[in-house]
């Protein structure tokens, strides 16, 4: 019978998931290698002018609002209070190690338990019958290895990550080379202009920005952030609406992205600042939507901030950097949006080869339960716009199947299931799929999976209103309450 959980990780992922299987009568413990609960919103991870890419109304856990007197859209170090002042509600701090790093999780079948190895404030060694990992999808920062990089570095260069791009005074009075167009580059870029002598993104690939408001009149909530948003979009498996509008009715799909697209065109003047993806707006699906930056396009407009698009870096040299295109630029600093590596630092090369197929995906029943490992779950590893209120309902999934409330399907169809949403995840982002994490844009379908699998339901006016209105997490808040009425009824028999 589980009774201990261990959780690596006190990002939002691992905070709920504490506190859901504390409300469900397990005894949580949580580890973290930071000094202070918040994940990527963690001051060691934040780079200046971090915000949220959604409105504060959406990005909540479902029972605990933001307050009031937050902005539409919050600082990284508004959620990171955000966090810490739910871990302090919920009582979740005497469960929470901190400045102690996950070593090593390994699985002793003979105890039936994992045996958790751990170093710094809490160093030692805790078995727990069960284990959650929330480490994020978004914690081991890749940076491209190029030619020249070391003789660049001896001659006072730096080579940094956005994820450790901490404060602007590292780059002033500097020539900053940012590397790529996702929303940390181009965040990241922005925030140096002013600071910096000058700021250069260096662009393989354009990707559509949406603005925060279109046409500066309409939140763009309204449009992206409902159940009609997300079925714009042809998902694995479509019903109803959904069916309509990218069967028969795919004109309407088509038209309605095709206006926004001619919207975000105009707005942004992409045409004339060389901007212009030259792709349909669809292709965001491919791999993530990206809120445009504060001030990005404006900037790039008055030629305070340049981008180098369709090149690439092909070499670093003192001083300098040389892109595919055969210009050479002038470099102090280069700063690198480049992504994540997927990885589980803390298992065995033989756990990492259960819970991954042969192209390093993680195999993911519902994108929480392995295929081969027991007494094993993922949480967190959904990477959507609701995050949160993912995590929560992967939460509410985790607890109800340790306290025997699933009726799951068989392991070949749970493979045979995991299989295809891969190969799916695989064509549709041209494999830019985050090793089978990425969700996006489809967050709110993968919460309905979830809540399916059991017996959930917010109700039928509300889902309807989700089709018109943004996703309002509080009215989620119920669900765990009436979950544990019926845990407490079925133990009752």
């Amino acid at each position: 019978m589980v009774r201990t959980v261990g959780i690596v990780g006190a990002g939002f992922a691992g905070l709920v998931t504490a506190k859901v299987l504390k409300d469900f009568g397990f005894e949580p413990q949580v580890f973290e290698s930071d000094s202070e609960v918040g994940g990527v919103w963690a001051a060691s991870r934040r780079y200046p002018g971090l915000t949220t890419q959604n409105v504060r109304s959406t990005y909540a856990l479902s029972d605990f609002p933001y307050p009031k007197s937050y902005p539409e859209w919050p600082s990284g170090q508004q959620v990171q209070e955000y966090m810490a002042d739910y871990a302090n509600h919920f009582e979740l701090n005497p469960l929470i190690q901190l400045n102690t790093k996950v070593e090593s999780a390994t699985f002793d079948e003979a105890a039936n338990q994992w045996v958790i190895t751990t170093s710094g404030t809490g160093a030692g060694t805790t078995n727990v019958d069960y284990l959650v990992v929330c480490n994020g999808i978004f914690s081991d920062p890749s940076i491209p290895e190029w030619p020249g990089a070391a003789e660049f570095k001896e001659a006072g260069g730096q080579i940094i990550h956005t994820s450790d791009f901490h404060d602007l005074s590292m780059v002033k009075d500097k020539n900053v080379i940012v590397v790529g167009f996702g929303k940390s580059s181009c965040d990241a870029a922005a925030a140096t202009v002013g600071t910096s002598t000058s700021t250069t993104i260096v662009a393989r690939k354009i990707i559509w920005k949406i603005p925060k408001k279109f046409k500066n009149v309409l939140n763009y909530k309204m449009l992206l952030l409902t159940r009609m948003g997300e079925a714009l979009f042809p998902y694995i498996d479509r019903h109803g609406v959904e069916k309509f509008m990218h069967g028969s009715g795919k004109a309407v799909s088509k038209g309605m992205l095709g206006s926004v697209q001619g919207v975000v065109t105009s707005q942004f003047k992409l045409d004339e600042i060389d901007l212009n993806p030259h792709t349909g707006l669809e292709t965001i699906v491919r791999s993530t939507v990206s809120l445009a930056s504060d001030n990005f396009f404006d900037y790039v407009q008055k030629g305070q901030l340049t981008v180098e698009r369709d090149t690439e870096i092909v070499k670093c040299e003192p001083g300098n950097v040389l892109l595919s295109n055969g210009k050479k630029l002038p470099a102090d600093i280069l700063i690198c949006g480049t992504g994540f590596h997927q990885r589980v630092p803390f298992f065995d090369e033989k756990t990492m080869q259960e819970v991954t197929d042969d192209k390093g995906n993680f195999q993911l029943y519902r994108q929480i339960l392995p295929l081969n490992t027991p007494a094993l779950a993922f949480n967190g590893y959904n990477s959507s716009f609701f995050s949160q209120l993912n995590a929560e309902a992967g939460a509410w999934w985790i607890a109800a199947n340790l306290s025997g409330m699933l009726d799951l399907p068989s392991e070949k169809d749970q493979r045979l299931h995991t299989e295809r949403r891969l190969a799916w995840m695989e064509e549709r982002t041209e494999g830019k799929h985050s090793k089978g994490t990425n969700i996006i844009p489809f967050s709110i379908h993968n919460v309905d999976e979830l809540l399916d699998d059991l017996n959930l339901s917010i109700g039928g006016f509300k889902r309807f209103r989700e089709w018109l209105l943004p996703i309002n997490p509080k009215d989620y808040a119920p669900l765990e309450g009436r979950l544990i009425k019926r845990r407490d009824k079925m133990n009752a028999r």
